[in-house]
């Protein structure tokens, strides 16, 4: 068996529980999906688009998906949750009834923990970013997918250095991804650009929620290749993820950002919103 670190509640397919069988695919291979959710106030932010995502991952890679069982995971986590808090949801493919990569009909795995988590509004004064050495895996058929396999972002983040909240990741055509644990925009002109995740990267749900709600504030936003030559004649750069939220950067390696215009005004609009 496999334990799992402690946080202020676990749950293994809805039964408080701290171990998972070893013969479990998403420790053999990676077999499965997650979703990291804020908890507010005992509301779980944005849960239709994660549970949305997480369903589409699941019918990608042919894994079942059950909307009731989840949504029931997260009310036994919400009642148990501090004002401020990470909810995190995995879905494996469950256990092996025998050897090798090849999926078996069998009964997938939910795993939910409840962590507790700090305030992010300190960052609107701006954060500070690296780049890494370590470039994003290219994989165009899990290009998108918030999968298990993950240790390009692990070999990234151990880069960070003291100071800096993360670190941009490109691809090995020198093209900008993410951070290791953030999407990123790029702002020029008062027009929003992200990068093209068609062969790399997580499509994260506040990216999705930023597209979604930019134009209501009359921004464009453009899905594209970004290369650090781009980022050079930026006028803003703004990291999102579901526990920070719309965050504007002050400097990205040598590059200074003094403008957080769009950053904070975007902010503002998504913080505000019930869903």
């Amino acid at each position: 068996m496999s334990s799992i670190p402690a946080s202020l509640g676990t749950w293994i397919d809805g039964i408080a529980g701290t171990h998972v069988p070893v013969d479990d695919r998403g420790l053999q291979y990676g077999d499965g999906l997650f979703e990291t959710i804020l908890v507010r106030d005992g509301t779980a932010r944005f849960l239709a688009a994660h549970l949305g995502r997480l369903a589409r991952g699941c019918a990608r890679l042919g894994i079942p998906y059950d909307d009731d069982a989840l949504r029931a995971d997260v009310a036994r986590a919400l009642a148990k949750a501090p004002p401020l808090a990470i909810l995190k949801l995995v879905v494996t493919r469950g256990s092996a009834a025998r050897r090798g990569y090849a999926p078996q009909p069998g009964a997938p795995r939910r795993l939910v923990t409840l962590h507790a988590t700090g305030d992010t509004r300190s960052m609107t004064a701006g954060v500070t970013l690296g780049i890494a050495r370590t470039r994003a895996a290219t994989h165009p058929a899990l290009a998108g997918l918030k999968h298990l396999n993950r240790l390009d972002n692990v070999l990234a983040a151990a880069e960070i250095a003291a100071g800096d909240h993360d670190v941009l990741m490109l691809d090995v055509a020198d093209r900008i991804v993410s951070g290791s644990s953030c999407n990123v925009f790029l702002a020029r002109d008062g027009r929003l650009a992200t990068p093209k995740l068609d062969s790399s990267g997580v499509s994260g749900v506040l990216r999705g929620i930023v597209q979604r709600e930019a134009p209501k504030l009359g921004l464009v936003v453009q899905e594209r290749a970004l290369s650090l030559a781009d980022l050079a004649t930026a006028d803003e750069v703004l990291v999102t993820n579901a526990r920070i939220g719309v965050v504007p950067v002050s400097r990205v390696g040598e590059h200074a950002f003094r403008s957080f215009e769009l950053a904070l005004r975007l902010r503002g609009h998504i913080e505000a919103l019930d869903a």
